[in-house]
C-alpha cells in the first residue's frame, strides 16, 4: 500500500534545499491550513448534496436535480448565495460572544478534524494522546452553541442553547466511555497507534461482543452529540424556530450549517478509526490473496469510503424515526446507554485480561 509520507518528506526536503528551517516548517504549516480548509469545505458541499439525495430518496423524490448535471452543483450554487447575503445587525445583543459563537463552533470541528487518519503517512498530527487531544477539542464546539443561545437575546435561542447543552454534556458521557473501552482494547491513545493495531483485523470483529456493544452506543450517542435526528431538539423547527441559530445570517449562519455536517463526518471518521482499521484495507487472517487485493485499493478510499457508508446510516436515522421529547433522550442516556456502557466497560477488561478475543 502506497506511503504518503514519501511525497510529505520530498515536499520538506525540497523546501529545506532552498529555506531555513523555521521558514520551511511554517510555510508547511500554511500548506496544511490551506489544504484542510479546502477538503472541509468540499467535504461539507458534499454532504449537502448527499444528504439530500439520501432524504429524497427515503421519500421517493428525486432530490436535487435542476443545478448541474443531477443536482450536482445545488451545494454551490447555495454556497454562494451564503455567502453574499447580508449579515444581519441586531439590537440587544451581546455583540462580541454573538459574532464569536460560530466561529467557536467552527474551530472545534476544525482541530477535530485535523487529527483523523487520512491515509497511509497521512495525518497533520499523531502523538500519544491522540484520543484524548480529539474529544477535548470536539467539546469545545458546544461552548459557541451556548453562546450563541445566550448573546442573542431572544428566548428562542436560549431554550435552543440550553437544549443543546444538555444534550450534548450527557451523550458526551457515552460518548468518552465508549472510546475509552476500545482504548483499553487497543492499549494506547495513540492515533495511530489503533490503526496499526488493525492490520491484521478490525477491532469490530476481533474485539468481540464488547467491541459491538460499544459501537452501537457510539453511533447512537454520535447521532446525539452532533444535533441530528431524532435527537435535534436544540434546532426543532416546530417549537423553536431555528433553535440557537435563529438570530443569525449570512456567512454566520453557513458556518453552523457548515459544522453541523462535518461534525457528521468526524464522528463517522472517529467510529471509523476506532472500530473498522482507520484506514487500513480489510483483511482476513489466512485469506492472502484476497488480503493482497486489498492493498490495491489506496488508503484514502477505504477511510473515506467507510466514513461515507457510516455517515449513511446515521443519515438514515434521521429519516426513518421521529424526534424524541427532551426527557426520552435524557432518559435514554442516563437510565440505559450509561449503565450499559459502563459494564461494557468492566466487560471489555475481562475479554483483555482472560484472553477472550480473537
Amino acid at each position: 500500500m502506497f506511503d504518503f509520507s514519501q511525497i510529505t518528506d520530498w515536499i520538506h526536503a525540497t523546501l529545506l534545499s532552498f529555506m531555513p528551517e523555521w521558514l520551511a516548517v511554517t510555510a508547511e504549516c500554511v500548506l496544511i491550513g490551506v489544504i484542510l480548509l479546502l477538503v472541509y469545505s468540499l467535504l461539507a458541499l458534499f454532504y449537502i448534496y448527499f444528504e439530500r439525495k439520501v432524504c429524497a430518496a427515503f421519500q421517493c423524490r428525486l432530490g436535487p436535480n435542476r443545478v448541474g448535471p443531477m443536482g450536482l452543483l445545488q451545494s454551490f450554487a447555495d454556497m454562494f448565495k451564503m455567502l453574499i447575503k447580508e449579515i444581519i445587525s441586531l439590537n440587544n445583543t451581546d455583540k462580541f460572544l454573538f459574532a464569536l459563537a460560530p466561529y467557536l463552533v467552527i474551530l472545534a470541528s476544525m482541530l477535530a478534524f485535523a487529527v483523523l487518519p487520512w491515509g497511509n503517512g497521512l495525518q497533520v498530527i499523531d502523538f500519544n494522546i491522540g484520543i484524548f487531544f480529539l474529544i477535548a477539542v470536539s467539546s469545545i464546539g458546544v461552548l459557541g452553541i451556548l453562546l450563541a443561545g445566550w448573546s442573542s437575546n431572544n428566548k428562542f435561542t436560549l431554550i435552543g442553547a440550553l437544549r443543546s447543552g444538555a444534550q450534548m454534556v450527557s451523550y458526551e458521557l457515552s460518548i468518552g466511555l465508549s472510546v475509552l473501552t476500545m482504548v483499553c482494547f487497543a492499549g494506547t491513545m495513540s492515533v495511530g497507534g489503533i490503526v496499526d493495531a488493525q492490520k491484521d483485523l478490525w477491532f469490530i470483529f476481533s474485539g468481540h461482543i464488547p467491541a459491538i456493544i460499544a459501537f452501537i452506543i457510539y453511533l447512537i450517542a454520535g447521532t446525539a452529540e452532533t444535533n441530528r435526528g431524532p435527537f435535534d431538539l436544540p434546532e426543532a423547527e416546530s417549537e423553536l424556530t431555528a433553535g440557537y441559530h435563529t438570530e443569525y445570517s449570512g456567512i454566520h449562519f453557513g458556518f453552523f450549517y457548515l459544522a453541523e455536517y462535518l461534525n457528521l463526518f468526524i464522528v463517522s471518521g472517529v467510529a471509523t478509526l476506532l472500530f473498522f482499521g482507520g484506514w487500513m484495507p480489510l483483511h482476513i487472517p489466512g485469506w492472502e490473496g484476497f488480503n493482497h487485493i486489498m492493498d490495491y485499493i489506496p488508503s484514502v478510499v477505504w477511510f473515506i469510503g467507510k466514513a461515507i457508508a457510516l455517515s449513511f446510516i446515521i443519515i438514515w436515522f434521521k429519516w426513518t424515526f421521529p424526534r424524541l421529547r427532551i426527557d426520552q433522550m435524557l432518559a435514554l442516556e442516563w437510565k440505559y446507554l450509561l449503565p450499559i456502557n459502563l459494564f461494557n466497560l468492566v466487560l471489555m477488561v475481562l475479554v483483555i485480561v482472560y484472553g477472550i478475543h480473537f
